[in-house]
């Protein structure tokens, strides 16, 4: 059943690094405490980050299961071609969507050809056939909680906060 989806209150120079952003650095905590650190395509809905990842040799997936505190960084120029450029850290809680590996994370895949029209002809069914484990992917959906944003990307300075913890569910 498909609920509405509440706006959260994220601060607009955000919501537009996020629609900018081709890459973004996720931090989950790993084995033993260790954290780690992979890029991710993000996609904002609305309420939520998400991201897509194959479960081929995927511990984030599994990381994220026993720990759902995350951190998501948007600071790469090139990965992040907003203008004027600024940068961002999202702090927040995932959860792993694997219900449907096949299927379930189609309904990313707007956002995902809207950002990156080639994925178009990866989906191709002669590539989708050649990469079948590529296929098989879970959503990692991030609740943000709190937003650390420096304006011209200028980390000399405090940055912005904002805290979405008393965001309407």
């Amino acid at each position: 059943m498909q609920t509405s989806i509440a706006p959260v209150n994220m601060p607009a120079p955000v919501v537009g690094l996020l629609q900018a952003a081709l890459v973004a650095e996720l931090t989950v905590v790993g084995e033993g405490g260790r954290l780690r650190t992979d890029p991710m395509i993000p996609f904002w809905d609305g309420r939520h980050i998400l991201m897509t990842s194959s479960i081929l040799f995927s511990r984030k997936l599994q990381d994220i299961k026993a720990n759902p505190r995350v951190s998501l960084s948007l600071s790469d120029p090139v990965g992040v071609p907003a203008n004027p450029f600024s940068r961002a850290t999202i702090q927040g809680d995932a959860r792993v969507i694997d219900e449907d590996l096949h299927q379930g994370w189609l309904r990313v895949l707007p956002l995902w050809e809207a950002k990156e029209p080639i994925i178009k002809t990866l989906l191709a069914p002669l590539q989708r056939l050649g990469l079948p484990l590529f296929w098989e992917r879970a959503i990692i959906e991030v609740t943000p909680k709190r937003v650390l944003w420096w304006p011209q990307g200028d980390t000399t300075r405090e940055p912005e906060v904002a805290d979405l913890r008393g965001a309407p569910v």
